[in-house]
């Protein structure tokens, strides 16, 4: 078993804490399936670094000179994943931090990308912080979040306490901390988040809920826990897929096709039902079949992986899927067909970007005086989601017959 030292990632890492703390064995159990790194995360890990570049040079390291800063940021601007879009975001996250740290009467304590260790309360734990601020009593910890997908919440956030408690151990012989503020800065969803507690809460919660769990799930011990875990939790890893194991779950296929045969098998008497599905049927059913579609998503990109690797999954193959033809040139194309008579204005098209093209070419001043005024949203296209769903519910006009077909009835 390789040690700490030799991951990337602790095994019981921060940012799957949730995962484990609920699912002790998911952690031996995931890690034996490889990791793969998405665009997202490369895209965010990106953005991350030069998120720290910039506190750096404002916190950390006061002594950067311009030539050096400009040297590095040009650096990461270079790189593949890089967008313009990623400045503003970058900005947005600084000028957060910078209001706090500059709001105590005398300069805090900073770090920056400061690596916590919590291994205390979980065997071999670490993580690394965004970004740390202490000053007298008070202990803040912040996140920065570069996806633009679900907002994230401080409130009870598993990651950031655990950082709380790595930052407790790191610094308690220098700092008398009794107040832990935990943020989220999420830019691209206009998301900021902020919970404040106390370090007596989060010391509690790190003796009472984080070590059983932790023990179990450094040991590969304990329950797989899906049912009450996942179902109805839209924040969790088992639903979502986070968690590399999910298609292959044999807990989580059991419980899945369990729900599905229970709510299918509701009815006793049979004989009397009529052909139709009533909607309160369909609404039940497709409840439960939110769940399979999410399991079935990962059983093929699973199954998917291995066929890819040169192994067997029996039933199945790879073939080709579809593809456009593409120019394997297209500026040696274009020049040919041009000097063979066909009109410039003919082969090219002259159109704009898309919205959110031009909203990463533009600085943040300009997206709000220009582009603001013209910027409309339409109504989106009706979407099925559970009744308890964050999002309020679409107004639906119902079109009475007269409106339908323009007035009154001319021919009764």
């Amino acid at each position: 078993m390789p040690k700490a030292k030799e991951r990337k990632h602790a095994l019981l890492s921060a940012s799957s804490a949730k995962k484990w703390i609920h699912c002790p064995p998911s952690a031996r159990l995931e890690d034996s399936i490889p990791e793969e790194e998405s665009d997202y995360a490369k895209e965010g890990a990106l953005a991350h670094n030069i998120g720290e570049l910039k506190l750096q040079k404002l916190f950390t390291d006061t002594n950067m000179t311009s030539r050096t800063y400009k040297s590095r940021l040009k650096k990461f601007q270079q790189e593949e994943y890089y967008t313009r879009e990623m400045e503003s975001v970058t900005d947005e996250y600084v000028d957060y931090v910078s209001g706090i740290a500059f709001g105590f009467p005398s300069a805090p304590f900073v770090a920056i990308e400061k690596r916590l260790d919590y291994s205390p309360w979980a065997p071999e734990g670490f993580g690394t912080g965004d970004c740390i601020i202490i000053y007298g009593k008070e202990l803040h910890v912040i996140d920065f979040k570069y996806g633009k997908g679900v907002p994230v919440k401080a409130e009870g956030n598993y990651q950031l306490a655990l950082y709380a408690l790595g930052a407790y151990h790191e610094f308690k012989a220098l700092f008398q901390i009794e107040e832990v503020h935990l943020h989220i800065v999420q830019p691209r969803t206009s998301n900021i988040s902020l919970w404040s507690t106390t370090l007596e809460e989060i010391l509690s919660w790190g003796e009472l809920v984080v070590k059983p769990a932790a023990e179990k799930a450094f040991k590969g011990e304990g329950d797989f826990r899906p049912a009450d875990y996942c179902k109805g939790d839209t924040d969790n890893y088992c639903k979502s897929g986070f968690c590399r194991a999910y298609g292959r779950c044999r807990v989580t296929a059991d419980q899945n096709m369990e729900l599905f045969k229970q709510a299918w098998n509701e009815k006793e008497n049979k004989a009397n039902l009529p052909p139709l599905l009533s909607w309160e049927e369909v609404g039940k059913l497709l409840k439960e079949a939110m769940f399979l579609k999410t399991w079935v998503q990962n059983l093929e990109k699973a199954a998917l992986g291995e066929l890819v690797a040169g192994k067997e999954v029996p039933g199945w193959k790879v073939v080709e899927g579809r593809s456009n033809r593409t120019l394997s040139d297209a500026d040696s194309a274009f020049a040919e067909l041009m000097q063979a008579g066909y009109d410039e204005a003919a082969l090219f098209k002259k159109e704009p970007v898309t919205l959110t093209e031009l909203e990463k070419l533009l600085s943040k001043e300009d997206k709000q005086t220009i582009l603001s005024k013209y910027t409309t949203k339409p109504q989106g296209k009706p979407t099925l989601v559970p009744e308890d769903d964050a999002r309020p519910a679409m107004t639906v006009h119902r079109t009475s017959a007269v409106e339908a077909f323009g007035g009154e009835n001319l021919y009764g």
